[in-house]
C-alpha cells in the first residue's frame, strides 16, 4: 500500500499562517492532496497542544486520527476515496524548533524538525522547555536559545524514541548548511549527537540530486515535506512508502529512516528546485537574480545597488560539493518532481491566482472525477485527465511528468515563477465545451 507524507508544516499559531490550519481542515485537505500521515506541526505551542489532545486519538503505535472520524475499509485507490470526514489520513507528533546561539565565535540560526512518538512525549518535552524558561506561547515555532547538539541531548533524555532532523537544510537564513549562519557539515553541528542524525530535509529549494553532490550526505536519507503555511500548500513535497496497513507506525518510519531501508521508502515527491524561494543568488529589493559563476564574478554584491545579495542554494551546495552527480545512485531513494495541480490549472486559464473561484471549481472538479491530487499528477492517464478537464490541462501533466517547463529560478525570498506554455511551445486550443 502507497503511503504518503508529510511530516513538516505548521499551525495557525504560527506567524504569517492561515486561519484555516485546524486538525479537522488538515484532514479533509490531506483527502484531496492523497497525504496519508501529516505532522500535527507546532506542538510545543499550549493551546495548539490542546486541540491536538482535545481532538486526536491513537490509531496505531505514535499515529492519531480525529476522534470524530471512523476507520475506512481500505478502497481499490490506495489513497482513499470518499472524502469528508479526514477518515484515512493519520497524525504524526512533529514541530519545528528555531534556535538562535553562537557556536564558534559565530551566530548560529538552525531550524530543527522534532519527532515524537506520543502525545505523552510532547508533554514531557514541553515541561522540560517551560522549566528551561522558554517562551512557547508567543509561536508556534519556538525561538530557542540552545546548541542544536545539547538541545538533541536533552531530547534523548527524556525519551530516547525522540529524532531530529535538520529542516530545510540549505535555506540561508535558519539552516543546518545555510550561507548566512550555518555550518559546513553535520558533524560541526550536532557533535556527538551526529550518530542520531538519520535524515536532512532537502527544502524547496534544492533537490536529492543536488544533495548527493555531497559524499558527506551518504550516510543520512534525504527527506522532503511542504513547510506549509496552508491546507492547500500540503504535499507539495512529500515522501512516499510502500507498507502494509499492519506496519504503520511511528517506529517503522524511525526504524525506515534509521536503517536507510530503500526497499520500504520508495521515493520523496519534489518541488523542482528552480522554484524555491532561495535557489538562486540575488537582491529582492532590485528584483535582480543570477547564477554562482555570476556571483563570483559580482563579488557576491548585487550588479545594481551593489550591496551584498543573498546566496542561495545552488550556490552553497557547489561550494560543499565534492563530487558530480548526474543519476541518484541506486542505494538512495529516487525523487519525482511535479508541479501544484492548482498552478498548472492556474496557468491554463490565465489567471496568476491559485485561489480564484474558477482554478478552485476546476480543481475539485477533477479531485472529484479522478481522485486524489496525488493520484492525478502521478498515475491517471493523460486521456482520462483530459476527459476530465480539457486538452490544455491534459497537456500542462504531461508535460510536468516529462519535466518540459520552464522556471525563473526564484532567490532572496521570492518563489520562482513556473512556465508550462510558451511562445515556442504553446497550449493546444482548448475546446470550450470543457470550459468551467
Amino acid at each position: 500500500m502507497r503511503i504518503i507524507t508529510d511530516w513538516h508544516l505548521h499551525s495557525r499559531f504560527s506567524r504569517a499562517c492561515s486561519k484555516d490550519l485546524t486538525l479537522e481542515n488538515n484532514a479533509l485537505w490531506c483527502e484531496k492532496k492523497g497525504v496519508n500521515v501529516l505532522g500535527t506541526a507546532d506542538f510545543t505551542h499550549p493551546k495548539w497542544l490542546a486541540e491536538i489532545k482535545d481532538q486526536l486519538v491513537e490509531d496505531q503505535p505514535g499515529l492519531y486520527r480525529l476522534k470524530n472520524s471512523r476507520k475506512a475499509t481500505p478502497s481499490s485507490s490506495p489513497l482513499g476515496r470518499g472524502r469528508g470526514a479526514g477518515k484515512d489520513v493519520r497524525f504524526m507528533m512533529t514541530t519545528e524548533i528555531a534556535q538562535i546561539y553562537r557556536k564558534d565565535d559565530k551566530c548560529r540560526r538552525i531550524h530543527n524538525i522534532v519527532f515524537a512518538p506520543s502525545i505523552e512525549s510532547v508533554e514531557k518535552i514541553n515541561k522540560w522547555l517551560n522549566d528551561r524558561g522558554f517562551n512557547l506561547k508567543s509561536d508556534g515555532r519556538p525561538i530557542l536559545g540552545i546548541d542544536s547538539e545539547e538541545l538533541y541531548k536533552n531530547l534523548k533524555e527524556i525519551d530516547d524514541r525522540v529524532i531530529i532532523v535538520p529542516a530545510h537544510a540549505w535555506t540561508p537564513w535558519f539552516s543546518v548548511f545555510g550561507s548566512k549562519s550555518g555550518f559546513d557539515t553535520i558533524k560541526q553541528c550536532f557533535g556527538e549527537m551526529t550518530k542520531y542524525i538519520y535524515a536532512v530535509e532537502t527544502g524547496l529549494s534544492s533537490d536529492p540530486l543536488m544533495n548527493r553532490s555531497l559524499k558527506a550526505l551518504d550516510d543520512v536519507m534525504l527527506i522532503s515535506n511542504s513547510d506549509a503555511h496552508s491546507p492547500r500548500n500540503f504535499g507539495r513535497e512529500a515522501n512516499v512508502f510502500e507498507l502494509d496497513e499492519a506496519e504503520l507506525s511511528y517506529d517503522t518510519f524511525v526504524d525506515i529512516l534509521k536503517n536507510k531501508d530503500t526497499d520500504r521508502f520508495k521515493y520523496t515527491i519534489e518541488f523542482y528546485p528552480e522554484e524555491g524561494k532561495y535557489h538562486a543568488d540575488g537582491c529582492s529589493n532590485c528584483e535582480f537574480w543570477c547564477l554562482p559563476d555570476e556571483t563570483k564574478k559580482l563579488d557576491g554584491k548585487c550588479k545594481i545597488c551593489k550591496k551584498p545579495m543573498t546566496i542561495g542554494v545552488l550556490a552553497r551546495v557547489s561550494e560543499l560539493a565534492d563530487r558530480k552527480i548526474k543519476t541518484i545512485p541506486k542505494n538512495h531513494v529516487p525523487f519525482k518532481s511535479i508541479v501544484p495541480l492548482q498552478t498548472i490549472i492556474a496557468e491554463t486559464f490565465g489567471i496568476k491566482s491559485t485561489s480564484s473561484k474558477k482554478v478552485q471549481a476546476m480543481y475539485e472538479s477533477m479531485i472529484e472525477s479522478l481522485g486524489s491530487e496525488f493520484d492525478i499528477l502521478l498515475d491517471v492517464s493523460i486521456s482520462s485527465i483530459k476527459d476530465a478537464s480539457d486538452e490544455v490541462i491534459a497537456e500542462g501533466i504531461n508535460r510536468m511528468r516529462k519535466g518540459n517547463i520552464d522556471i525563473r529560478p526564484g532567490y532572496d525570498g521570492i518563489f520562482g515563477q513556473v512556465k508550462i506554455f510558451s511562445e515556442e511551445n504553446p497550449a493546444p486550443v482548448k475546446n470550450q465545451k470543457k470550459l468551467i
